[in-house]
């Protein structure tokens, strides 16, 4: 007897796909401007609830880490990780502080926070947003359909048009994997080059002689690999 198959998860993830292709664009525009940013010694903050706190530490860890290739790390911090301090906020100003006061505590001028969410209404993000801007950093959010509340208070959204909270959170992988693309991208570029030392006299700044060192740890002038001296590990 054949056995049926539903595909209707696959059909609508084909579907939101397709029409997602349009962000690509915002996607490669953050990227450059994280790149920057990052660069220039600021920090990304990101939060999220359930599914979209693992999307938000995927991302922190590919930029602290690496994605593809090896580069210098940069700053990138998942809010939610530190759980002694979700807790204790949680426990003594409510759950709608959590990421508020983090924010705060972390958050400087030129920063970036990031806020995921399915729903675009999830209270806590709402108030890290507004704390957010009230100290002059700069709000990108994901999030489901048009329109919601953190859509309309972030200075930046890519809005996922799906009807399913599981195919948003797969898109917004998706979103995460192609912004680390641009990042990357950005970084071997020399976007996120703009330390002192470098752009003055020709010579590369810090985030510069990194990736160069990067490149070529293990290899000789013409590029061709080289076998490690005896008696060092």
């Amino acid at each position: 007897m054949k056995t049926v198959h539903d595909t209707t998860h696959c059909d609508d993830l084909a579907k939101a796909l397709d029409a997602f292709r349009e962000h690509s664009p915002l996607i490669e525009e953050w990227g450059s401007e994280l790149a920057r940013r990052l660069g220039s010694g600021a920090r990304l903050l990101v939060a999220g609830n359930g599914g979209s706190a693992a999307q938000a530490q995927h991302l922190t860890a590919e930029l602290v880490g690496r994605y593809r290739h090896d580069r210098p790390p940069f700053s990138a911090i998942a809010l939610h990780a530190d759980t002694s301090s979700t807790t204790a906020i949680a426990n003594d100003y409510g759950v709608q502080e959590i990421f508020a006061r983090q924010t705060a505590a972390h958050g400087r001028p030129g920063d970036v926070l990031m806020l995921l969410s399915t729903s675009g209404a999830s209270a806590n993000l709402l108030a890290a947003a507004e704390c957010a801007h009230r100290l002059g950093m700069t709000v990108w959010a994901l999030t489901g359909r048009v329109p919601n509340p953190l859509q309309l208070g972030a200075d930046d959204a890519l809005c996922v048009d799906a009807p399913v909270a599981a195919t948003v959170q797969e898109l917004h992988l998706v979103a995460v994997h192609m912004l680390c693309e641009a990042f990357d991208s950005a970084v071997e570029r020399g976007e996120a080059d703009r330390s002192e030392s470098g752009g003055v006299d020709g010579r590369p700044g810090v985030v510069g002689r990194l990736v160069g060192r990067a490149r070529t740890v293990g290899r000789s002038v013409d590029g061709t690999p080289v076998a490690p001296r005896k008696g060092h590990a």
